[in-house]
């Protein structure tokens, strides 16, 4: 069996749809990779669908559930552009922001600083004071 290089990729996209009232185009992308080994990677899929519309910013595609036909060769996905990245960051989902490096950072969960607080507690003197500082 002759393994499969890398190579083009064509990027198309359907059921195209103006969204006014969250200020971006929205649409079902569709990658055909016919002799690309696995799947091919969303950035590239990105900078495809921002040349073909034209985009300035790259940071105002997303990408996101992509899956895979199987057998390969064609993968299906849901893209998105907004016509500005305030729009984005106002109605993207945390979570896909985080992806692109746009949200906000992960905070220290709940448990873990009522963690270390009781190990804190349970601390006296000059120990006590470079416990807290960490």
């Amino acid at each position: 069996m002759v393994a499969k290089k890398k190579a083009e990729f064509t990027v198309r996209t359907l059921r195209f749809k103006t969204n006014k009232l969250l200020n971006r185009k929205q649409f079902v992308v569709v990658v055909d990779h016919p002799n690309w080994n696995g799947t091919v990677p969303g950035a590239k899929v990105k900078e495809q669908l921002a040349k073909l519309y034209k985009v300035a910013d790259q940071m105002q595609v997303t990408v996101f559930n992509m899956k895979t036909q199987f057998g390969g060769g064609q993968t299906r996905g849901f893209g998105v552009i907004y016509d500005d990245v305030a729009a984005m960051k106002r109605i993207e989902p945390n979570y896909r922001l985080q992806r692109i490096g746009l949200g906000r950072k992960r905070m220290v969960s709940r448990k873990s600083l009522k963690e270390r607080k009781n190990r804190v507690a349970k601390l006296r003197g000059v120990k006590k004071n470079k416990a807290q500082k960490k």
